[in-house]
């Protein structure tokens, strides 16, 4: 017979693949469906309606499953990590996709693998880049160009929002790397729903102080928005933010962050071919360079 810690790890290998797609597939939709859920809905009440819905249900599940009561380090933690992983990160990029084309916008979030490498190489750690990952961050950086360029070979992208999501990028890779340190509860999905509680309630708070309750007309919400809000969710944040988080425990950093493969090519293509998004030259040779610049760093980065 085969034994348990053997027919396990087929198991935890399959559930890897699976989350892996998840973070992959899901998270390069969920671009347009930010611009379909602010079509008609305020950007950060939107997305911290989208986590606390999401947070509470994954909260309460892993509760009444039997998770500890997590204690007060473990609410902090996760605050720390749910304010750098949502509300900037998370929160920039639905506040910029209102200037920002959502191809172009997972296009700019490809640049949190080479975050994660520089984040790494001035921390605690020191941990100096190879000549090869040095190759990848000099192309990224050029690929940056390329794509936000003050000479504007077709078109042109808004700068200020361009910055928001780039440096939203940053913050995602800060948390990331502070998740995979910080003192968290046992359960992956009592953590999960802790993040989303914490940095809902703070996108909440954005929304309240920035007057998105006074602006908003609730009742002109169209249904396409409602929908999108929905998906973002259950697809967005109750499978793939799931997912992601897992992963952020059992996967290394820079591995995890192999996302930014796929995500910006799906994005590009829905955006096309659903929200009229236009692909320019600029675009396609950006995304080039951006992808085989991830590319590079994860294959060179020293695990």
């Amino acid at each position: 017979m085969q034994s348990t810690s053997s027919s396990g790890a087929p198991a935890a290998g399959w559930l890897k693949i699976a989350a892996f797609a998840a973070i992959y597939i899901i998270w390069g939709s969920t671009y347009l469906a930010i611009v379909f859920a602010i079509e008609t809905l305020p950007p950060f009440l939107m997305a911290g309606l989208r986590f606390m819905f999401a947070g509470a249900i994954l909260f309460t599940w892993a509760r009444l499953r039997g998770a500890t009561a997590p204690s007060g380090l473990h609410w902090r933690n996760t605050a720390v990590i749910g304010g750098l992983l949502l509300l900037i990160g998370n929160g920039a990029v639905v506040w910029a996709e209102q200037r920002v084309a959502s191809g172009i916008a997972a296009l700019l979030v490809t640049t949190e693998p080479l975050w994660i490498v520089v984040l790494q190489w001035l921390g605690k750690a020191k941990k100096a880049p190879s000549a090869g990952v040095i190759v990848g961050l000099v192309l990224g950086a050029v690929g940056m160009v390329v794509l936000v360029s003050p000479w504007k070979l077709e078109g042109g992208v808004d700068l200020l929002g361009s910055t928001a999501i780039f440096l939203s990028a940053g913050a995602w890779a800060w948390g990331s790397l502070f998740s995979s340190r910080a003192s968290l509860p046992s359960s992956p999905v009592l953590t999960t729903g802790m993040q989303m509680l914490c940095g809902g309630a703070l996108l909440a708070l954005a929304g309240t102080i920035s007057g998105e309750w006074q602006t908003a007309d609730w009742s002109s919400v169209s249904q396409r928005s409602w929908l999108a809000l929905g998906y973002l969710v259950v697809f967005g944040s109750l499978i793939a933010f799931s997912a992601y988080s897992w992963l952020t425990r059992v996967a290394p950093p820079s591995q995890v962050s192999t996302y930014a493969y796929v995500n910006p090519v799906i994005a590009v293509l829905l955006g096309w071919a659903f929200g009229h998004e236009e692909v320019t030259v600029q675009t396609l040779i950006a995304t080039v360079l951006l992808v085989a610049a991830v590319v590079i760093i994860t294959l060179k980065v020293k695990h």
